[in-house]
């Protein structure tokens, strides 16, 4: 990884339990977690652009200039369709935490193999639709609503679920009593 980061203050935390989980284990990916941790802005949730990969964000990225992919960037592997996901816990997932949109990083591999991810464009980040969520519901405290009658019934409708009003004149049989 050779770009820049900037993790979220909830992401940098999962990367640091993440870290701790695999050093127990000797995973080789530990190294890559800890090179993140040390190089990247830790910033509010609040304040995260809207075109940084965070936890949980739909991303089009491809690898070596190749087609593009669409993928949700996930903690743990998810039940989900096939292929609509990535873990975090893979070396791509990793990477692309905390990338922004148009940016290229590097991925080398045990092998010596490497590998360039390029984010094409950050289609949603939960934490800037929250923000949008939150800045519709202040404008809608400011605004009362104004609710518009769009059909009337007519008078000798009953409402729904009202029950007609059973009529019996003097020749009809009750029927049997339910004793």
């Amino acid at each position: 990884m050779t770009s820049p980061n900037c993790l979220t203050t909830k992401d940098f935390a999962v990367l640091e339990v993440m870290l701790e989980r695999r050093r127990a284990f000797a995973d080789p990916i530990v190294h890559m977690i800890e090179h993140k941790l040390s190089t990247t802005d830790v910033v509010p949730i609040d304040s995260v652009g809207p075109d940084i990969v965070t936890l949980n964000s739909r991303v089009v990225f491809c690898i070596d200039a190749g087609a593009s992919e669409t993928r949700t960037l996930v903690q743990n592997e998810v039940r989900g369709p096939v292929g609509s996901s990535l873990s975090l816990a893979t070396r791509r997932g990793l990477c692309m935490l905390g990338m922004a949109a148009g940016q290229v990083a590097s991925i080398e591999y045990p092998d010596g193999r490497r590998e360039s991810i390029l984010i094409k464009a950050v289609l949603y980040q939960p934490e800037a639709a929250r923000r949008a969520v939150n800045d519709k519901s202040e404008a809608e405290v400011r605004r009362p609503h104004r609710l518009a009658l769009v059909y009337s019934a007519a008078a000798d409708r009953q409402p729904l679920g009202e029950r007609a009003g059973m009529r019996q004149t003097e020749d009809d049989d009750p029927g049997p009593s339910a004793a």
